[in-house]
């Protein structure tokens, strides 16, 4: 790798010190640590930034109720987030808290340049302000009198205030987003940025008088005022790396800067934040990436609620690697997932105690017994036809993952090298070393070479997402560590004759109990084969098949056969072509595709297909797709689309252009 590197740079929101961290932290944190390890692979000098947000009236009233100053309060909360990012295996470069000279001096600076230039000014306010998400509203923004975001009381405010203003950036703010497509990701969420900016931009009130609000960062310009908390936080991103203090080091990082927010703080960062760089002449990020809400039983996670869950219990109990993988292989970024034990339970089980972990121990535990305990020679291979097309995949790996992570799909990335892992563990039932051995110990050593090493290259290509499994396991295949680069994964690292070591399963099985959100055994049964049956996004087919009404509220029932020319206009097909395929655990039929749609980011649809096409031969298929449903849920996983296809006394068959490949995302009709 040459000196001269490329450069990345990725941060999380700052979190709020008013209550401990829970799962929605964590998986932020943990999907930029995730980004932060792949982009090092591909050769990039990396920087992670993270943090808490100390200012604030939610802050101030938090400590007020336990007895203590606000400083007091953020210096002992500040602390679990801290101490709980090591303990999951992250290794951030910076943790910033908004109460340090270093930020609070950038914030100062800013203000008063903002204020020099006019862009700030004094005026006064009438609002409706809501303590929970520390903004106003206007009138006409409210809900039957309540905040339009949490449905939580407001108060009428009227003071005066200091105001930025941002109404005068608006319409360069809406150039930018259009001459930028990959700005605001996914584009659902640039879409609803867009949708904001078509009314006229409010000028910001940036300040709360001292008399009603004392913990902030004071004015530099008045005393008698400190600064709005969101003003102050966003500023944490460009503070740490040396913004009017250090501006090489500035520009190195501030022009790869990609951003993590949760979808809750799309607005302020994508509107309040970017219209202030605008301001102050500074460039717009790289990206900013809005993922999607943790929820449990369809809810979305609320202490009030009492359905938080703990990052720390799930560590303890199924430890942290379990933990990383199953919050980045269950969430496609952007959406919202579900998240329960007996998913998390099933993951487990099915991908890494199953697929991964199985493949590994049968491997070193033949090996023991049959081959001196040590990686064998390679030979020629095993002979059969089957070696080739296992290591042309291995070779073509790494690029499908880098393609995958650098369109922040890394679920579909793991998806990717768990396909992989099941191509691998094929091949050892197709060659069957365990047999050969007898007759041929030559082919059955290059059977067990190819099933090795592949499985380091996966092991690689995995080590972002479970660093210290991976390089525990490497470690018992000959003592090999993690590769540097994607570069330097080449097929044959292994060296024949190492030892091999792995004393024990890499994933223990642990047993699925019967939860309490379970339904009762033949409800259970009857769901699974209704899911088993459905061959859409939406699970149209099961919702039918299972009594439940239309979303609409309407019967259901069938008034006529007909439908009209604008029916048919409703809806939106497409040709895709199938990235990837795996089978939905607990379901025999199921698959989960990912499928190009010639969008920026690949859909992730759940097909009923699995009984009737070897999952291994769907890649690389032509589909049609229904892309303008709903997304929903098929049997837990969340399907954007509809794959079409036909079935008779002949079997199924999937409906897809004939002739010449078309070009992904071609209308049909």
């Amino acid at each position: 790798m040459p000196e001269s590197r490329p450069a990345y740079y990725v941060t999380t929101p700052i979190y709020y010190v008013n209550d401990r961290p829970h799962i929605g932290h964590a998986y932020c944190t943990i999907l930029a640590d995730v980004l932060r390890r792949y982009h090092s692979m591909f050769g990039c000098e990396t920087f992670f930034l993270t943090g808490v947000d100390e200012h604030g009236q939610k802050v101030e009233e938090a400590a007020k109720k336990r007895g203590l100053t606000p400083q007091q309060h953020c210096d002992e909360m500040q602390a679990h987030f801290r101490d709980l990012w090591p303990t999951l295996d992250i290794s951030n470069d910076d943790f910033i808290r908004t109460t340090e000279p270093r930020h609070e001096r950038v914030v100062k600076q800013a203000l008063q340049q903002l204020f020099d230039s006019g862009d700030i000014y004094k005026g006064e306010y009438e609002g409706f302000y809501s303590q929970r998400v520390e903004k106003f509203f206007t009138e006409d923004e409210l809900i039957d009198g309540k905040c339009p975001e949490t449905g939580g009381e407001v108060q009428r405010i009227v003071e005066a205030n200091y105001f930025f203003r941002m109404s005068r950036y608006q319409q360069r703010l809406i150039d930018h987003i259009n001459a930028n497509p990959d700005f605001i990701r996914p584009e659902s969420r640039k879409n609803e940025v867009l949708g904001f900016l078509r009314k006229p931009l409010q000028d910001l009130c940036i300040s709360r008088p001292k008399s009603r609000l004392s913990w902030g960062i004071e004015l530099p310009f008045d005393s008698d005022y400190v600064t709005y908390v969101w003003f102050d936080a966003l500023l944490n991103y460009v503070s740490v790396i040396g913004l009017f203090h250090d501006d090489p080091r500035f520009r190195k990082w501030w022009a790869v800067s990609t951003h993590l927010i949760g979808k809750d703080i799309l607005t302020t960062h994508s509107v309040y934040w970017t219209t202030m760089l605008f301001a102050l002449g500074l460039d717009m990020p790289r990206h900013i990436i809005a993922h999607g809400w943790w929820l449990v039983d369809n809810t979305k996670m609320s202490k009030s609620l009492g359905n938080v869950i703990n990052p720390l219990a799930m560590r303890d109990k199924y430890g942290v690697d379990s933990l990383r993988y199953f919050l980045m292989r269950e969430m496609v970024v952007g959406l919202d997932s579900d998240f329960s034990e007996e998913s998390f339970l099933k993951r487990h089980n099915f991908e890494l105690a199953n697929d991964l972990g199985n493949l590994a121990n049968r491997l070193v535990g033949f090996a023991a017994k049959q081959m001196g305990g040590v990686i064998p020679a390679p030979g020629t291979g095993s002979g059969h036809a089957a070696d080739a097309e296992v290591m042309a995949m291995a070779a073509e790996l790494p690029a499908r993952v880098r393609g995958h992570v650098e369109s922040l799909r890394v679920e579909t990335a793991i998806e990717t090298v768990m396909n992989f892992v099941r191509r691998l563990n094929r091949y050892v039932a197709e060659t069957e070393p365990f047999k050969v051995i007898k007759t041929d110990p030559a082919a059955a050593g290059g059977a067990v070479y190819i099933a090795l090493e592949g499985l380091r290259i996966a092991l690689n290509l995995l080590w972002p997402v479970m660093p210290k499994k991976v390089e525990n396991l490497l470690g018992a295949l000959g003592g090999n560590s993690v590769v540097g680069y994607f570069d330097d994964l080449k097929w044959g690292g292994l060296v024949p004759g190492t030892a091999l070591n792995l004393p024990e399963p890499p994933f223990p099985r642990f047993e699925l109990p019967e939860f309490e959100t379970r339904p009762a055994e033949a409800p259970a049964k009857a769901d699974k084969a209704v899911a088993d049956r459905a061959n859409a996004a939406g699970g149209a087919k099961a919702e039918k098949a299972a009594g439940s009404q239309p979303s609409d509220g309407s019967s259901g029932a069938v008034a006529s056969e007909h439908a009209t020319f604008d029916d048919f206009l409703k809806i939106k097909l497409l040709v895709g072509t199938v990235l990837t395929a795996e089978p939905v655990p607990g379901s025999d039929k199921l698959l989960k595709l990912s499928v190009d749609l010639g969008e920026p980011a690949p859909r992730q649809i759940v097909a009923g297909i699995g009984d009737r096409f070897p999952v291994e031969k769907v890649p690389g298929s032509q589909v049609t797709v229904v892309a303008n449903l709903k997304p929903r849920k098929v049997f837990g996983i969340m399907s954007e689309g509809m794959i079409l296809a036909a079935t008779d006394e002949n079997g199924l068959s999937l409906i897809a252009p004939s002739g010449t490949p078309r070009k992904p995302g071609t209308r049909v009709g």
